[in-house]
């Protein structure tokens, strides 16, 4: 499901499988269940220090400090209480450090920020509350917070760490402001910079340290952009920005700004224009997909490379003669297959942070030297994953009923034929801008070493593709988004990929819903389904659940979803039971926030009803996704075993 509450509060049987030698080395369960425990790694302005998110397997986490001359043992690490976490860090100065924090509702989605901001010294000393609902208890300004009534969100920092950094800030009290501080992390004071009478907008700073853009979805959740003219704003017009805009940061000279820009609601480009969009260079343009990773140099940052957000990511050197496109396109020849991404650099642009990943491994991240090309790695993301027994995850693209081209993400069995496979449909969450992706994916892997090939659609409404694409899935989740799944499986089973007798579908959250709505609208496709944390009652979420406890996620709902509780109700499973013709599995976590447990209630009641069969698995504790790893190996036990049964050797 979408994440709308508010802005950024709100983003063991065996299988039959293709040859005995597969069924030897299957891979133990545990492997795919289990979780990254460093993550995000953060290098300090002097490249001495590395922050990093450290997770636990009982729901603790912590912001963890190590020296990269000994990644051995941490300098310090500051803990949070349970399920929250340090769910975005930046360093002020090479000493002293800002957290976000955040909290985890379950494994699917990203933790949501709370709107507090704390700060800490590197060794973990001089801890302080910057801002947030506890203003008034901790910190030391507690005494005169009185008045730090909102949520408060990192928006930038100057490009010379000097303690600094700049926080938007939306009050709980005012509906229509959204205000922008430069704060000194180090005496945590603030100082206003810029305001605007629209709530929920985020903030660009230019080099001059003030706000020269406000922008985001307000709360009739219309995208609009702001550009600071004296001391008042000005609406720019599609005529300036095009259909798409986001600003992105000011070039060196601070004459310019690099934006994403779509003129007409197609796939977003990278340019370079005046800041009221004039004088637009093109530096990378959007094609099937929309440019999505940006490579940058060391400050003053400059985009060196790009790639698509669609197929296998390809480095596209704005400049190939540039240092950084040379020293990109090195150090990618050394890791054939994979994706070198740059992290973030030291203030004078000698320490690199840069990580490597793939469709086979979630990553490994290094540093090097810009000047001697030492390099020194420093951790796996998940060192028990062998990329060698991973599937290949290979991007392609088809053509749906409506003549629109959409891609497909197929993950292939390893040393299997690639012929008649019996295969998994696994539609993603949201539905509106998330995308899947040709990176690594644990559930596409599991799937795969099973000996099932997995089909992952982009369907319409899917991010990556521009703003005209996302807004072609609005309040088609039960017609044009199912017909899209339903059409990539007719594709995969003409292009000889899938057998067309052996075929499930399992999917999360919005994935969850196409589980059940998928097979009523397609009779005899699907010989099971299996729905994992889905939403079943489209209704109920404008009753249960966060997304319609803010007016922004109301309205986010309405435009995405519908209101008509007629057109809910005739695209809504549990209203639909009866037309379920397949074995179902539900799977859900008892404390699921996004998609309350109201709805297995209700999905399990319709069923129930209809007299149809299935099975289920809950967990309490859990929630928008299992996270412990106990609880996900069953999931995945569960899951293999009801596969099996349907279309593996026991079928």
């Amino acid at each position: 499901m979408s994440n709308h509450f508010p802005r950024r509060l709100i983003g063991a049987a065996l299988l039959l499988l293709p040859l005995a030698s597969v069924a030897a080395e299957l891979i133990p369960v545990e492997t795919f269940a289990r979780h990254a425990t460093i993550s995000m790694p953060r290098l300090s302005p002097d490249g001495q220090s590395l922050a990093v998110r450290m997770d636990g397997e009982d729901g603790a986490h912590a912001l963890v400090v190590f020296k990269v001359s000994d990644m051995s043992r941490p300098v310090s690490m500051l803990r949070l209480p349970k399920y929250e976490v340090p769910a975005n860090f930046v360093w002020t100065s090479p000493t002293r450090l800002i957290v976000e924090k955040g909290r985890g509702y379950g494994s699917i989605d990203k933790p949501m920020l709370t709107g507090e901001i704390l700060a800490t010294d590197l060794d973990g000393k001089h801890q302080d509350y910057l801002y947030g609902r506890d203003s008034m208890k901790y910190g030391r300004r507690a005494a005169s917070r009185g008045t730090d009534r909102g949520w408060g969100f990192y928006d930038g920092k100057p490009d010379e760490p000097n303690g600094h950094f700049y926080m938007s800030a939306e009050s709980w009290d005012s509906n229509d402001q959204s205000s922008l501080y430069d704060v000194d992390a180090d005496h945590n004071t603030r100082h206003l910079i810029g305001d605007i009478g629209v709530a929920d907008m985020s903030f660009m700073v230019g080099k001059d340290g003030t706000a020269h853009y406000a922008y985001g979805r307000n709360e009739k959740f219309d995208y609009v952009v702001y550009h600071r003219e004296g001391s008042g704003w000005s609406p720019l017009t599609a005529s300036q920005v095009g259909v798409s805009f986001a600003p992105l940061e000011s070039t060196p000279d601070g004459q310019h700004v690099y934006a994403f820009f779509s003129a007409d609601g197609g796939p977003t480009s990278l340019v370079e224009m005046s800041e009221t969009g004039g004088d637009r260079k093109m530096l990378a343009p959007g094609d099937f997909g929309s440019v999505g990773d940006i490579e940058w140099t060391a400050k003053p940052a400059q985009p060196f490379a790009t790639t698509l957000a669609t197929g296998i990511p390809t480095p596209r050197y704005i400049d190939p003669n540039a240092p950084m496109a040379k020293l990109h396109r090195a150090l990618s020849l050394k890791f054939p297959g994979s994706y070198v991404s740059f992290v973030n650099f030291s203030s004078d642009g000698s320490e690199l942070l840069f990580g490597v990943s793939s469709d086979r491994t979630p990553g490994t991240y290094f540093l090097i030297n810009t000047h001697t090309y030492k390099v020194q790695k420093l951790f796996d993301a998940a060192p028990w994953i062998d990329p060698k027994q991973m599937a290949e995850r290979r991007p392609m693209t088809f053509t749906a009923r409506d003549g629109t081209k959409l891609e497909a993400i197929l993950t292939l069995p390893k040393g299997a034929d690639e012929n008649n496979l019996p295969m998994v449909l696994m539609p993603h969450g949201g539905p509106i801008g998330i995308e899947d992706t040709w990176f690594y994916d644990d559930d596409a892997q599991f799937l795969a070493s099973r000996g099932y090939l997995v089909l992952q659609i982009n369907f319409r409404g899917s991010g990556g593709r521009g703003i005209d694409f996302e807004q072609a899935g609005y309040k088609q989740w039960g017609t044009g988004i199912q017909n899209d799944l339903i059409d990539g499986v007719k594709w995969a089973i003409a292009q000889k990929f899938a057998d067309p007798k052996r075929i499930c579908i399992f999917g999360a959250s919005f994935g969850g819903y196409s589980a059940l709505m998928a097979p009523i609208r397609a009779p005899g496709m699907f010989k099971c389904a299996v729905g994992y944390a889905g939403v079943y009652d489209m209704a109920l979420l404008y009753k249960k659940g966060d997304t319609h406890q803010s007016e922004l996620g109301r309205n986010a709902m309405r435009a995405t979803m519908g209101a008509d509780e007629n057109q809910l109700d005739a695209n809504s499973p549990a209203m639909l039971a009866d037309k379920i013709d397949v074995p179902v599995l539900l799977i859900h976590g008892e404390d699921d926030q996004r998609a309350p447990f109201a709805q297995f209630k209700a999905m399990k009641a319709a069923l129930d009803a209809a007299h149809k069969p299935y099975e289920f698995l809950t967990k309490p504790g859990e929630g928008h996704g299992f996270y412990s790893e106990k609880n996900n190996v069953e999931l995945y036990n569960t899951l293999q075993a009801f596969l099996e049964k349907h279309i593996g050797k026991g079928a």
